[in-house]
């Protein structure tokens, strides 16, 4: 049961991150289905510091991989940004295209890492990170993830920052009623600008939580197996609320985690379901909760709309 506890918490933490970063860029009124990219890159980054500086642990070591997944996952998001709010494209193409450009990208860069460093003999899309034990600490039989951590204070930042402070509330505006927001001095372009970033910035954390929750490597070419897009239904789920959201993320991360630790739970391995069933239980579960909540959330009004100053 300390391992399902465990499990549990860690995919909580990376779905709630995910799923903030979502919330925020939807308040904007920019609809961030690139998150699934971002959490690549971000891991690229994140791992890439734990590959290139073995010798740093400590806390020294989990900051910097800490501002890398950050800074890695924040300039991807620009390209959304840029697309999305001054091209005014399609929200939905745009996202799209960053998740199947991330995980190729990852791919190749890490390719070509592999190449050079091994003259040659290695193709493989791996990076291995032997120092990752930094980031964890043991509480009895419990294994604490720091970025556990991170994403609960994210999840208190997020809440103040929608609701508690001026900037939140001019970002919920240009999310509801942008050309009521720009009536009265408030620049939509910067606030959905701003909410894109933060998106980048919480789907860059979720994504290196993700890949230190496993084993002491990544082979990037395999993305991030659709944690993005249940991060989407969390956030659905949540109703754009960081509260709720976390709860949600705890819901479905139980649920993910039994697919991973359901071979040490006698009753589960009793009952002779195919291991597949297990594995795909989030997703059921995520089907089967928007089928009965989709209708009765509601989303910020104006997201996916580009914002016209001509209209009104």
């Amino acid at each position: 049961m300390i391992t399902l506890l465990n499990y549990t918490l860690a995919f909580a933490a990376i779905l709630m991150l995910v799923a903030l970063g979502g919330c925020v860029s939807e308040h904007s009124g920019v609809i961030n289905l690139g998150l699934e990219g971002i959490m690549v890159i971000g891991a690229l980054g994140g791992a890439l510091v734990m590959k290139l500086m073995p010798t740093v642990g400590g806390f020294g070591l989990f900051f910097l991989v800490l501002l890398a997944a950050v800074f890695f996952g924040m300039i991807y998001s620009t390209l959304l940004a840029f697309a999305c709010i001054n091209l005014k494209a399609d929200q939905t193409i745009v996202g799209t295209a960053l998740n199947m450009l991330g995980t190729a990208l990852a791919t190749v860069f890490v390719k070509s890492m592999n190449l050079k460093e091994s003259a040659g003999n290695n193709t493989s899309s791996v990076i291995k990170y032997e120092n990752k034990k930094a980031f964890f600490t043991n509480i009895g039989n419990f294994e604490l993830n720091w970025f556990m951590i991170v994403a609960l204070v994210m999840l208190i930042v997020v809440f103040v920052l929608l609701y508690k402070t001026k900037f939140g509330l001019r970002l919920r505006a240009c999310g509801e009623h942008p050309q009521a927001a720009a009536s009265v001095g408030i620049s939509v372009f910067k606030m959905r600008w701003a909410g894109v970033l933060l998106s980048g910035l919480l789907g860059g954390l979720g994504g290196i939580t993700y890949i230190t929750t496993g084993v002491s490597e990544w082979k990037f070419e395999e993305g991030v197996f659709g944690f993005g897009f249940l991060s989407l239904a969390v956030m659905i789920f949540g109703a754009w609320d960081p509260i709720r959201i976390g709860g949600a993320a705890i819901l479905f991360g139980f649920f993910r985690a039994i697919g991973r630790v359901y071979p040490g739970i006698a009753f589960l391995r009793n009952l002779n379901i195919p291991p597949a069933v297990y594995n795909m239980l989030p997703y059921i579960v995520c089907l089967i909760v928007l089928a009965f909540t989709s209708k009765k959330s509601r989303a910020p009004k104006a997201e996916g709309i580009p914002y016209d100053k001509g209209m009104r």
